[in-house]
């Protein structure tokens, strides 16, 4: 902890302290974390890339009906 200085302001740790705590309680969070096996993060792999597909087809469908509604318009208006 900090130590205020005649100032009134805490004086702060060096840079390299800093560093190396940051580094540290990193490295304490990243024990934490509770990791997935091979065959969840597979799972939730193929459920990631098939969701993006399905809405890729939808967005695609919607812009080619969205396109030909607007040609449609357009060529009525001449």
């Amino acid at each position: 902890m900090a130590v205020p200085t005649k100032t009134g302001k805490a004086a702060s740790p060096p840079l390299s302290a800093r560093i190396g705590r940051y580094f540290r309680e990193v490295r304490s969070e990243l024990r934490k974390v509770a990791w997935p096996s091979r065959q969840e993060l597979v799972t939730y792999t193929v459920v990631v890339l098939a969701s993006v597909a399905v809405v890729a087809v939808f967005l695609g469908v919607v812009d080619v009906v969205v396109s030909e509604l607007l040609t449609l318009i357009g060529a009525l208006g001449r």
